[in-house]
């Protein structure tokens, strides 16, 4: 489905949307999720084990539009090039910018730059260069009226200003509704679960990923404690 605010993909990191608020916040286990073979993974086990983690991989898919390859194809690809480790427990750790963004200079065709020091203003300056941002934010920002638990640790996409232009647009792979899977938030709301640091991403010619060179927009015109896309993800 595509965003009718920005025309960009909306998708989730668990294959059945209706399902990530039981998952992320209800305690559902993942592996009861009927779509997880669309994920492209292997099992319900392995769907189980890593899809909490991969809000990166969401939001690439997003950002590579309607033709974009499966979750866990795209998760393949980021654990060849080391954007994703495992410790010696076998705890899932990533994602690792820098062999992300080679990754997806090699594989996708993308411009990929590190931002490990980021201001809200800067953001808005990457989206009007043509660029989605993948932002590290708290899981927590899918609740913006509650107090900032944190920054960090779960990745959202944003794709483009406000209509105002003082706000960011942005998609959350952890999102519970469409409301917060599609969200829009002032840059000091925002700010606030906001670590300051992302990947930026846009086509080699120039426009953002999967978008029209000519009118911008896109194809078609954390997720929480407990599910690994919390810290790390």
């Amino acid at each position: 489905m595509s965003c009718p605010t920005c025309q960009v993909p909306v998708h989730t990191q668990f294959a059945s949307s209706d399902l990530v608020g039981p998952i992320v916040e209800g305690g559902l286990d993942p592996a009861s999720d009927p779509a997880w073979a669309e994920s492209g993974a292997k099992s319900p086990a392995e769907y189980a084990r890593w899809a909490g983690h991969l809000c990166g991989m969401t939001c690439l898919r997003m950002a590579l539009g309607a033709d974009a390859p499966s979750l866990f194809a795209l998760r393949d690809g980021a654990l060849e090039y080391g954007a994703y480790t495992e410790d010696g427990d076998g705890e899932i750790r990533g994602l690792v910018y820098a062999p992300f963004a080679t990754y997806v200079r090699e594989k996708h065709g993308l411009e990929a730059t590190v931002h490990r020091h980021l201001a809200p203003a800067e953001i808005l300056d990457l989206l009007d260069e043509g660029r989605f941002v993948m932002a590290s934010v708290h899981y927590a920002i899918r609740h913006p009226r509650r107090p900032a638990p944190g920054r960090g640790g779960h990745l959202v996409l944003l794709t483009s200003r406000t209509a105002d232009g003082t706000g960011v647009h942005f998609h959350n792979p952890s999102g519970t509704s469409a409301a917060t899977r599609a969200a829009e938030l002032p840059t000091a709301a925002f700010e606030r679960f906001f670590a300051g640091r992302g990947v930026s991403l846009r086509a080699t010619g120039g426009a953002a990923p999967g978008a029209d060179a000519a009118t911008g927009a896109g194809p078609g015109t954390g997720a929480g404690p407990g599910t690994g896309a919390g810290p790390g993800a």
